[in-house]
């Protein structure tokens, strides 16, 4: 049986092997990864924010963060749905966050899909796609952990069929670890057994 490939860090615990440094991704891992997220205008942030990470470091977004959240009215439904192409034109000039057309008019556009629905209407979406409690397996070591599953399969299908873009399979996977939906910290990692 493959051992965890927990690292420890410089406290001591067990993490895993990425959440080891750069401080950024320390905090980001002990605090916030993996755990539950719901809200809508939450989870549309988490969802625009792993969008745009595509193709890119996730460091690189976790450092601009506070750039995405002031550049993108705190990532309210509401407010980004209405954002004009002088929105757009504002958006592609600021250094603050990833100036890609295609990611910019994505999460306008995903907002926009969005905001005729009922409060609570993208949290009970993205939480339906999570796994019954006991299937998602305990990884051991980052082999274990895979890019897509069925359940972000089907995820994104059901983003895409309500109008999202930038919602590939790999992306909706992403969303589930970063919010909860699965639970991806390696066996050993201090955040698991910690819970």
């Amino acid at each position: 049986m493959e051992t965890t490939l927990t690292v420890a860090g410089p406290d001591g615990l067990p993490r895993c092997p990425w959440g080891v440094a750069p401080d950024d991704y320390r905090e980001y891992h002990d605090t916030e990864w993996g755990r539950p997220v719901r809200g809508d205008d939450a989870l549309f942030e988490r969802l625009s924010l792993e969008a745009f990470q595509s193709g890119l470091s996730w460091l690189t977004i976790l450092r601009r963060r506070e750039g995405f959240r002031a550049a993108f009215a705190g990532f309210s439904i509401e407010k980004v749905a209405a954002f004009t192409e002088e929105d757009v034109a504002r958006l592609l000039g600021d250094a603050g966050i990833i100036r890609n057309r295609l990611k910019i008019e994505a999460a306008i556009s995903n907002a926009r899909a969005a905001a005729g629905w009922a409060e609570g209407e993208l949290t009970e979406l993205i939480w339906s796609h999570a796994p019954e409690p006991g299937a998602h397996v305990v990884p051991r070591g980052l082999g274990d952990i895979q890019a897509t599953t069925p359940e972000s399969v089907a995820l994104s299908k059901a983003l895409k069929k309500r109008g999202f873009r930038f919602v590939g399979p790999t992306t909706a996977y992403a969303l589930m670890q970063a919010c909860g939906l699965v639970d991806d910290h390696l066996a050993d990692c201090f955040v698991r057994t910690g819970r």
